[in-house]
């Protein structure tokens, strides 16, 4: 939110299985946000965002964030309809993620690493966790990034940008998008 202020108007559905912490701390930083809290359910679906959609200010937006349920089991069998898929892997999660759970790695169009500055601590072996990102996610874009010392953050708003604006452009009024 950070490093895109200024450049794109974002908002975001976050889901969660109970508790409205991360609306709370996105909304303190400016973004219009829906908490979607689904009890026992390991993911959104396409019926629960459909009904969010009316509480955000979806003219005034050029990007709108959909955080699913977070782990790394249940969101990649549910389309929401994104036009790009991200998945966050957290070193502190370990190098092996992406083979244990190849599904929500293979279907994304970007991974984001975070935490890059603990991986030491964490005993995440960083070539190791990229080797095992090309086997899975090799048609993805991967940004290794590190929110504490803004390390990666600059690259990946760059990227969000981008891709916002080819979205676009695609569905821009006579296009063939």
């Amino acid at each position: 939110a950070k490093a895109l202020k200024g450049k794109l108007r974002l908002g975001v559905i976050v889901g969660d299985l109970a508790t409205e912490n991360d609306a709370r701390r996105l909304q303190e930083a400016g973004l219009p946000t829906v908490q979607i809290n689904t009890g026992s359910l390991c993911h959104l679906d396409a019926g629960m965002i459909f009904q969010a959609l009316p509480k955000l200010p979806l003219d005034e937006l050029d990007a709108l964030i959909i955080e699913n349920v977070g782990n790394l089991v249940c969101p990649a069998d549910f389309d929401l309809g994104e036009s790009l898929r991200v998945t966050l892997l957290s070193v502190a999660e370990g190098e092996d993620k992406p083979l244990k759970y190849p599904p929500v790695f293979h279907s994304a169009g970007a991974v984001v690493v975070a935490k890059t500055d603990l991986a030491a601590a964490c005993g995440c072996d960083m070539e190791r966790l990229r080797s095992n990102l090309r086997k899975i996610a090799h048609h993805a874009r991967i940004f290794e990034t590190s929110a504490l010392s803004g390390e990666g953050m600059e690259a990946w708003a760059a990227y969000l940008q981008q891709a916002c604006e080819e979205n676009r452009q695609a569905f821009a009024p006579g296009s063939r998008g």
